[in-house]
């Protein structure tokens, strides 16, 4: 193991979803070398899931839509726990990146006089979701990948960093091995950006797919940076929950934008019991006035346009009531609003999927759904400006950078993000590289050290096997830290994170190296309980419901934590530390956008 390849590089991105792409694109064009580092094949990111659009307050089909109106939007749907700065800089910039993603090549759907077209989602108080259908994410992938690609930068596909190096206090490298022959290698970089996206895999039900262990959170935690509002999860409201084989994978919340209701098993639309004091103002609370708002938009909002964090709570607690559907979800009926053109034109990706894998036809029978663990709002402590972590050298971006999105992510949030922040994250990038006069020094001994704990598992002599403790981690994290939380069920997860801790330590794993899923699995474990006890401890310090954050404890927000973050770091036994930190103090002009609140 000791005999590795080396690369160098100015800047060394990690993660090739949209931020990864952005962030790799704009380091390159400030005249930086680049090296791209993705953990599946390039265009397989998690962003491709990304389905109903892009949030930006273009005003194409609501003139009265502006940067304000969506920065109070995204305010009140994180509870407000949002880093205003990053929330106002998302806002601001957002059409930019919409039409710069047009110049590249993107194709958005149009309005009838031409603009890009935009739709309605939850918590958006106006339709402004640029799209193409419902997969815009991929769309998006497939034109930054374009433009990266262009830009001949360094590509390394299906290759897994495992541990970040240091030189003293700043960040000198990664290290990381093929996951195709099992082969070492060590980047050299004046600067790195995590673009690694989430951690959805720590729960048993969940729209992420396998790369989604939290690695980039972990790395992050490794070396030594702050993290902020672990705790904070977004379990979507609408996953399929039937056939069992597909139970998690994501319903595009467009569904709902484009006419789709909940309703229980009675046949009740029962979103109207659940409306908070916060958006009774703006929302419909009959059926009647609902319909007319789908017709004509001139009206309060349909309640299933609610935040993704009131539908999830609201359909969890429809199933406890013994109102939900045949297998533990609700009903997500288009049918009877919408007639097959329009659900196939406007909705292909959703009537293929429930076609294909369930035996749906969502043009004529509704869709059984439910919560899935889809969205970490948590993440690395950024500068808003730069995307600079507390450590030098090191920047992030997207999924797992924290801040913008709160306790909550509205939908369509997280496409804006990824281009507004990525694109920050690699000027920031650049410009830090720019300031150094030769690459940082690489400890050998660390390096020696990372590739042996990369290897471990092929020498060790226990009898652990790393699917068995994945699979117990994910039931603990569902049934103990999942939608609704308490006391004596975190801390019984705690226990559970120890023990598998413990366990994970002899995990032994046979075979050769050449694409060995269950080595591969058996490394990410360890990211994967480092992330889950950051989210654990973070939800036992927060002692109040906010957003993706609901104890059953303490049942309402609190004034006093709405005015914190609870930030996390790593100590020196390997274990997380937690604390408040008051958040960021809103200027006078901004705070005034809530006054009516």
């Amino acid at each position: 193991m000791a005999d590795y390849e080396t690369h160098e590089y100015d800047v060394l991105v990690i993660g090739a979803g949209g931020a990864g792409l952005r962030a790799a694109v704009e380091a390159s064009a400030q005249g930086a070398t680049t090296g791209l580092v993705c953990k599946s094949l390039l265009g397989k990111a998690h962003t491709v899931m990304a389905e109903g659009g892009m949030a930006a307050a273009m005003g194409n089909v609501w003139p009265e839509d502006n940067w304000q109106v969506h920065f109070r939007d995204t305010m009140r749907g994180g509870k407000m726990l949002n880093n205003w700065r990053m929330a106002q800089i998302h806002a601001q910039e957002s059409p930019d990146r919409v039409a710069e993603l047009e110049e590249w090549g993107a194709l958005f759907d149009r309005t009838d006089d031409g603009r890009i077209s935009q739709r309605d989602f939850g918590g958006h108080r106006y339709a402004r979701l640029a799209h193409i259908g419902d997969r815009t994410g991929l769309e998006m992938i497939r034109t930054l990948q374009q433009h990266a690609v262009h830009r001949g930068l360094d590509v390394y596909q299906e290759c897994t960093v495992n541990r970040l190096v240091k030189d003293g206090d700043r960040v000198s490298g990664a290290v990381a091995y093929w996951r195709e022959s099992g082969k070492p290698l060590l980047f050299r970089a004046k600067a790195i950006v995590l673009a690694t996206g989430g951690l959805g895999k720590i729960w048993s039900i969940t729209s992420n797919s396998w790369e989604g262990t939290g690695d980039g959170h972990a790395l992050a935690m490794y070396a030594g940076a702050e993290m902020i509002d672990m705790e904070c999860v977004q379990f979507h409201p609408t996953g399929m929950v039937w056939p069992p084989s597909v139970r998690g994978i994501l319903v595009t919340e467009g569904v709902r934008g484009d006419g789709g209701t909940l309703r229980n098993s009675t046949g009740k639309r029962f979103m109207f019991e659940y409306i908070p004091p916060m958006f009774a103002s703006e929302t419909a609370d009959t059926e009647a006035e609902a319909d007319q708002w789908y017709n004509d938009k001139t009206v309060r909002r349909t309640p299933d346009l609610l935040p993704r964090d009131e539908v999830a709570r609201a359909i969890n607690a429809e199933v406890k009531a013994g109102r939900g559907s045949p297998h533990g979800g609700v009903f997500l009926d288009i049918a009877t609003r919408r007639d097959s053109e329009y659900i196939q034109r406007r909705l292909p990706s959703m009537y293929h999927q429930f076609k294909q894998l369930a035996g749906v036809d969502i043009t004529a029978e509704p869709m059984e759904v439910g919560p899935t663990a889809h969205y970490a709002m948590g993440g690395v402590r950024v500068d808003p400006e730069t995307q600079a972590s507390s450590v030098p050298g090191l920047f992030a971006a997207g999924e797992v950078a924290g801040g913008m999105h709160g306790s909550n992510r509205l939908g369509g949030n997280s496409l804006s993000d990824l281009v507004v922040f990525g694109r920050r994250a690699g000027l920031g990038a650049a410009e830090y590289a720019a300031g150094l006069d030769e690459l940082p020094a690489t400890d050998g001994g660390e390096v020696d050290e990372a590739l042996a704990r990369i290897r471990a598992p092929f020498e060790g002599e226990g009898k652990e096997n790393p699917y068995t403790l994945h699979r117990a981690l994910q039931d603990s994290m569902q049934e103990k830290v999942g939608i609704i939380r308490t006391e004596s069920e975190m801390l019984e997860a705690l226990d559970d994170i120890a023990e598998l801790k413990e366990r994970a330590a002899n995990v032994t794993v046979e075979g050769n190296v050449q694409y060995n899923p269950g080595w591969h699995l058996a490394l990410d474990l360890e990211h994967l309980l480092t992330s889950a006890e950051a989210i654990t401890k973070g939800a036992l310090e927060r002692k109040e419901s906010r957003g993706g954050h609901t104890r059953e404890d303490f049942p309402g927000p609190s004034d006093e934590f709405g005015k914190v973050n609870v930030v996390g770091t790593l100590n020196e036994e390997g274990t997380v530390d937690v604390r408040q930190e008051p958040l960021p103090e809103m200027p006078a002009e901004l705070q005034r956008l809530f006054e009516e609140d």
